[in-house]
């Protein structure tokens, strides 16, 4: 069932002002919509914030029908959400929409097309669930080398290949745990050219994807869904990596060739896939392949009470009182990111920066 209720504020003081003009001082309605709602002490936090910049504030929280998002977003200022899908139809039904923040780093589930030509603001916050999503990715390498836990003989993954796929925030730390347990480290990103970034972690860069698979005893994915990278990781690509190796998806199904990771799981006994986000196949999978391949139930990347903390407590810095940046003096950003954890710096990402991987990278800086 699904719950939905809101908060009355406190009169706003005078001398208060929003997040870089955006919306006006009086009268502004910010919406928290999330299926798999925060935890209970991130929405205190939120409304908190919201109550003390004079604003009012509503929940939909473990939403079940669409339906319910539509009506909720009728008259709203801002959204927050987190992995909820914020379609056209979606922002055509917030006539009074300004402002989307996805709690978390990627925004491949906000149609930013149709909110460029509203004019409507959408940010996020990187980096709060990046440790919850790597300690994940390590977890699902020991899981698969024993075998799931089941009684048999495993194997260990010190003195083993990693691979990273996308050096990221997530990628980055990834690779430090992997060398903590004793792993060798490589990784290809092809947006970091300075070899010098990879060295400061001990690890290796390589130069193309096809070197980086066919050497990885594990590969760990983290590139983000776009249009070049869509349906990207299949046949091929698996096919080339080291007897015995598996397969780590924590970042986007729809990268993944799912009849092609079929293909070669089915050519190859020994190859393993394990993922955070189930395939549309996933049943026919498991029954064809048993132990070698495994789903979690629902994405679980960033769920602790941790990286909710921190994710619930980037997307509360966004309806902060504070001053306008200068940079906003040109027209409003299809997208604006920054990382939380500093609060200084934001990006501004155009609509063409969706179609690149590892964006933001060439960006606008501004301070907050």
């Amino acid at each position: 069932m699904a719950h939905f209720f809101t908060f009355t504020p406190k009169k706003k003081a005078a001398t208060d002002i929003d997040f870089i003009h955006l919306i006006e001082s009086t009268g502004m309605k910010i919406l928290v919509a999330t299926e798999k709602p925060f935890a209970k002490e991130a929405v205190d936090g939120i409304r908190r914030i919201v109550e003390d910049a004079g604003y009012e504030l509503a929940l939909l929280e473990k939403y079940t029908d669409k339906a319910q998002l539509l009506a909720a977003v009728a008259d709203v200022d801002a959204l927050i959400v987190r992995s909820d899908k914020v379609t056209a139809e979606v922002i055509g039904a917030a006539k009074n929409l300004k402002i989307v923040v996805r709690a978390g780093a990627g925004y491949d589930n906000v149609d930013l097309a149709a909110a460029t030509a509203r004019g409507i603001v959408v940010m996020n916050t990187p980096g709060q669930n990046s440790n919850a999503v790597a300690e994940l990715a390590l977890a699902m390498m020991v899981f698969m080398s024993r075998n799931r836990f089941t009684p048999g003989t495993g194997s260990e993954i010190q003195g083993k290949t990693l691979g990273i796929h996308a050096y990221g925030n997530v990628g980055r730390l990834v690779g430090r745990k992997g060398k903590a347990m004793g792993m060798n480290v490589i990784a290809y990103d092809p947006f970091i050219t300075d070899s010098a970034v990879f060295e400061a972690d001990g690890v290796k860069k390589v130069n193309s994807v096809e070197e980086l698979y066919k050497n990885s005893d594990y590969l760990s994915l983290h590139i983000p869904a776009t249009e070049q990278t869509k349906g990207s990781i299949g046949y091929d690509l698996l096919m080339s990596m080291p007897k015995g190796a598996t397969l780590v998806n924590t970042a986007r199904k729809e990268v993944i060739d799912e009849q092609g990771v079929m293909k070669a799981l089915t050519e190859r006994e020994d190859l393993k896939y394990i993922t955070d986000i189930a395939a549309g196949i996933q049943s026919e999978l498991n029954e064809k392949f048993g132990r070698r391949v495994f789903a979690t139930a629902k994405k679980m990347g960033a769920e602790t009470a941790e990286a909710r903390r921190k994710v619930c407590s980037g997307s509360q810095c966004w309806f902060k009182p504070q001053a306008k940046p200068a940079t906003m003096e040109s027209p409003a950003p299809t997208v604006l990111t920054t990382d939380m954890r500093g609060g200084r710096a934001c990006h501004q990402i155009s609509l063409a920066s969706q179609s690149t991987p590892s964006a933001p990278r060439d960006t606008t800086t501004c301070s907050i």
